[in-house]
């Protein structure tokens, strides 16, 4: 162990060093570029996006027409003007270290100037300066009082990222995934659960939603902290915010073509366009088909994704955007990932499986709609409404067992998972800006309504006995016939099936925040609070809630590109479900406090952040001991720790993704004394991760690129148990590589992960016996993109 533990610090720490002699010896040959962009009636043009090609090096005009760019390599660069509605335009400029160039462009104007679509660099960047227009503040990260980490479409490219199931967390700190039903994402931050949010929509169901592929995502926002400002409940460990591809005004498109290990086999399109001459009927659709088995035998899935999006301007204010998203996948039976075991983890083969071959397969249909409306009242108002409704049916079935004897033989049951997921949702909220005595204040005012609805049938189920006992360490697959297979009754409809399996959510949510900027926005301080009424009933339980929060945040500029920060917030989580007697749990509550500080290094080509915060959370659930299948209310729970994140291009070619978290989550208060002081469940204490990207820049071996990455967690605590020392999982390693290459329209690019060839796994006690799931030994991808 000792020589493992030194192999894994001596790669963590190398990649450390390389990255602090980068630093120290990164190119300083830039300059910058200032101007302004006007249009024909020699009127400014604001929201104007203005580029180096070929690099990540971007700025949007303000409201004179105004921009700078800094951080612009010294020599000959090319500048590109865009917004839709108008012609774009290039010009080529050559750059001095050290000197600002001026430049200035005069837009065509025959078409409408407002812009809500976002426009993202297809470059490698790594760190967006920006949030999307669905987080509503308009802020640039810098100036947010918060911890907010952004994932684009370059990042998730380079790792061949394919769904929110695989390495997504791997790229903020102290983000985990843990191991469940492969249909949802289900992530740990902070000490709990990571709410899902899409297009600044809280999603959040049972169960669900259905991981999103990233071929329809265009980028992933991670907002650490209680999501007060987003008009609706949530965690106060933070959210993970899912923002969908939109037209962009230009035309252009791309297809992609996947294979890899264990029978991975994918397809991809891209388009992006204009459907009307005056060019106010944007278009963008997305298209996935993908087929995979497993390295567990019997064990498979096959998807395709169809999505839509139409956006209209119907003048200089006013735009709409409809979304639609078609999901479908087919699997096999729910539950073929687990492995159990007698004698701890990983005593059996990584490839080990309880799935027969003959089982009905899971089917899941995926719907979404989304409406948005944009108005521009003038320059300092706008107003947004937003509706979306969301329906997931499911067909299928679950495996686990009912015991597992001292000889080896596991029982094995079927039992039925028919399910309906329903959402509706609403979003109306204004933003603006007024100035009183020298006091510059952004206003945020609004209404968030939710329906959701959950049906469940789990009502019949059956024992897979085959001919031959199923033993774990004989394991003989297809000893089941046709005539013992089990037969579900699906006569009756799935209401009538559920019983009590049925969960209503209704809720209503008032926000209004006003952030005060003195001394021209060097101080801004954050005033805000939240009124939430919530009802839910929950397998034959009811409650009615209502409660303000309040929220308060202060961010200083120290420079133009250093900031610090501090939050309060109270955090009001309506929870679904009973105990094992059937009383409803009552809501989480609790509060966060948390300072930070933000630096963008090299004109802002990279930037740090590093945060120490503390939550508490009362009305805690963990697993009920003594009946493993509910769970109970602890009572209070204190979760403290420190973050870093360092992403960017260090120079020309060279991106860094590196982030640590230590985390410390303890019982603090309890009606059982024993467990006060013990860790909670689903935490890990470190987590460290790196990625390091490299493209040759000149030479025969111009346009090769080199990836190096690795995932080092320490002190893992499983995400589904509380019974203390025996919660703890070992820590967890792993090595991934990648080698691409990119020419014009064509990229070519090779992944590798799990380079040391690792047995990995994560899992859990459960009873007199242990569960885990295996991760794929060393496996490959192959991706081959042509962009039109």
């Amino acid at each position: 162990m000792g020589k493992r533990f030194s192999l894994k610090f001596n790669v963590c720490f190398t990649l450390f060093l390389l990255l602090g002699v980068l630093i120290a010896n990164a190119d300083t040959g830039f300059g910058k570029i200032k101007g302004f962009v006007k249009n024909t009636k020699n009127k400014p043009l604001q929201n104007v996006n203005v580029a180096i090609e070929g690099t990540s090096v971007n700025a949007i005009s303000n409201n004179s027409g105004e921009f700078s760019l800094d951080n612009v390599q010294s020599g000959s660069n090319t500048l590109v003007v865009t917004m839709i509605g108008y012609r774009t335009q290039k010009k080529q400029i050559t750059i001095s270290s050290g000197e600002i160039t001026e430049c200035s462009f005069m837009l065509d104007d025959n078409a409408y100037h407002l812009n809500e679509v976002t426009i993202i660099s297809s470059k490698q960047i790594y760190n967006p300066k920006e949030i999307s227009s669905s987080l509503r503040l308009g802020t640039p990260i810098l100036n947010i009082p918060q911890n907010v980490q952004v994932i684009d479409q370059s990042l998730l490219a380079d790792q061949q990222v394919n769904s929110m199931l695989e390495g997504v967390s791997r790229n903020v700190s102290g983000v985990r995934r843990m191991e469940h039903w492969d249909t949802y994402a289900l992530l740990y931050m902070r000490g709990s659960q990571v709410a899902a949010f899409r297009n600044g929509m809280n999603v959040q169901m049972p169960w669900g939603p259905l991981a999103e592929d990233m071929s329809m995502v265009d980028r992933i926002e991670f907002v650490k902290g209680p999501a007060g400002f987003m008009l609706a409940n949530g965690e106060p460990s933070g959210f993970y915010n899912i923002v969908t591809k939109k037209p962009t005004g230009n035309t252009k498109g791309s297809i992609s073509t996947s294979l890899g290990s264990n029978d991975l086999y994918r397809a991809a399109l891209d388009v992006d366009g204009i459907l009307t001459k005056d060019k106010k009927l944007l278009v963008r659709l997305n298209m996935m088909g993908q087929s995979a088995g497993s390295h567990r035998p019997n064990e498979w899935s096959k998807k395709y994704i169809i999505a839509p999006v139409l956006s209209y301007k119907f003048d200089d204010k006013t735009s709409l955007t409809a979304e639609y998203t078609y999901q479908h996948q087919q699997m096999s039976v729910v539950g073929s990932n687990y492995v159990f075991g007698l004698n701890g983890y990983g005593e059996l083969p990584y490839d080990f499986t309880t799935v027969e071959p003959n089982l009905d397969p899971t089917s899941i249909n995926d719907h979404s709609l989304f409406l948005t409306l944009n108005h521009q009242f003038n320059k300092d108002w706008k107003f947004t409404g937003q509706l979306a409704y969301l329906n997931f049916n499911q067909k299928g079935s679950s495996i686990w067992p009912t015991s597992l004897d001292l000889d080896g033989t596991l029982h094995r049951r079927l039992t039925i998972w028919d399910a309906f997921n329903e959402a509706k949702l609403g979003q109306f909220f204004v933003n603006g800006k007024v100035t009183t005595g020298g006091i510059n204040h952004r206003i945020l005012a609004g209404l968030d309504m939710g329906s959701k609805n959950y049906i469940a049938d789990w009502g019949q189920a059956f024992d897979l006995e085959g001919s031959v006992p199923f033993n774990i360490y004989n394991p003989q697959h297809g000893t089941l016939t046709a005539s013992t297979l089990p037969k579900f009754d699906r006569s009756l409809s799935l209401r009538a099936r559920a019983g009590n399996n049925i969960v209503n959510q209704n809720y209503t949510a008032l926000y209004v925040q006003d952030e005060l900027g003195f001394f021209n926005d060097i101080l801004r301080v954050t005033l805000a609070g939240r009124v939430t009424g919530n009802k839910t009933s929950s397998y034959g339980s009811n409650t009615n809630d209502t409660k303000f929060t309040p929220r308060v945040g202060v961010s200083a500029a120290i420079d133009k590109t250093t900031s610090v920060y501090g939050l309060y917030d109270q955090a009001f989580v309506p929870q679904t479900g009973t105990d094992y007697t059937g009383k409803a749990f009552d809501p989480i509550t609790g509060n966060n406090l948390e300072f930070g500080v933000k630096k963008n290094w090299f004109d802002g080509n990279w930037n740090s952040t590093v945060s120490v915060y503390r939550i508490t959370k009362n009305n805690v659930l963990t697993t009920d001991e003594n009946h493993p299948q509910y769970s109970v209310q602890l009572g209070q729970s204190r979760t403290q720790g420190v973050e870093f994140d360092l992403k960017g291009r260090l120079f020309k070619g060279m991106n860094v993704i590196f982030n640590y978290a230590y985390t410390d989550s303890k019982v603090t208060k309890d009606a059982d004394i024993n467990k006060v002081g013990q860790s909670m469940a689903g935490t890990t204490k470190h987590i460290t991760n790196g990625w390091v990207n490299y493209t040759i820049q000149e030479g025969v071996l111009a346009n090769i690129g080199f990836s190096l990455g690795y995932q080092w967690q320490l002190d893992r605590s499983a995400w589904y148990v509380f019974s203390g020392t025996n919660s703890e999982l070992p820590d967890y390693f792993r090595m991934d590589g990648a080698v691409s290459w990119k020419k014009d329209k064509i990229s070519l690019s090779l992944n590798v992960n799990n380079l040391l060839n690792d047995y990995l796994y994560s899992g859990s006690p459960y009873g007199n016996f242990y569960y885990w799931q295996t991760e794929p030994l060393r496996n490959f991808r192959l991706n081959l993109t042509y962009n039109f």
